[in-house]
């Protein structure tokens, strides 16, 4: 009677351990669930790091054309109409980049969708310029002005994404990472916050 009582406890205890096992394991539903989200997170670290590299080259072409209409704004000067040309091509060929973008998360879709909007009103900016070329010198200033108000807020577009893109490389482990224009930033549009480029995420701190 001992022997059988305790070959039974055993055997509950072996098949209590059993469903207490099975029971902490991820199903594979839970398995698949988490290989997907894992997936999704490194794509969009790529996306960020790529987007970043863009984002860096685009402002260096930027940054001079939107202060060069400040400038002309500002001193009356209305550029070559073969410099107006040239500003066209270079927003034209930066906004082919966008074309057919990769599906990512909503936070780094946010970012690609406000820089080339600010690329987008850069390029009304400088077809603005390239019509005052057109006009008689009394009417060129009028034109002048106005492109220089939207090359305002293309830079202020810029600045705002930017500091999107900033957040999503901090929250995805690639630290501080400040892409915005400088000197040709508008007044009001937001500026770098400061800090070190790479610190604040996981692989720099």
């Amino acid at each position: 009677m001992v022997t059988a009582a305790v070959a039974v406890a055993l055997a509950l205890g072996l098949v209590g351990g059993l469903i207490g096992f099975a029971a902490g394991r991820p199903t594979q539903v839970e398995s698949t669930v988490d290989q997907l989200r894992r997936a999704e997170a490194e794509r969009d670290v790529k996306q960020i790091i790529e987007l970043t590299a863009a984002a860096r080259g685009m402002g260096e072409q930027l940054s001079p054309i939107l202060e060069s209409i400040q400038q002309a704004a500002e001193t009356g000067r209305t550029p070559e109409a073969s410099q107006a040309r040239q500003w066209q091509q270079t927003v034209r060929q930066l906004d082919e980049t966008f074309a057919d973008p990769p599906s990512g998360t909503t936070a780094t879709n946010v970012a690609r969708g406000s820089l080339k909007g600010a690329v987008e009103q850069t390029g009304v900016a400088v077809d603005t310029v390239a019509l005052a070329v057109t006009k008689p010198v009394p009417a060129r200033t009028e034109y002048l002005g106005l492109a220089a108000r939207q090359a305002a807020l293309a830079s202020t577009a810029w600045s705002v994404a930017a500091t999107q893109l900033d957040q999503i490389n901090i929250d995805s482990g690639q630290g501080h990472q400040h892409v915005h224009l400088g000197p040709g930033e508008a007044d009001g549009a937001f500026a770098p916050d400061g800090a070190a480029e790479g610190t604040g995420g996981s692989t720099g701190r």
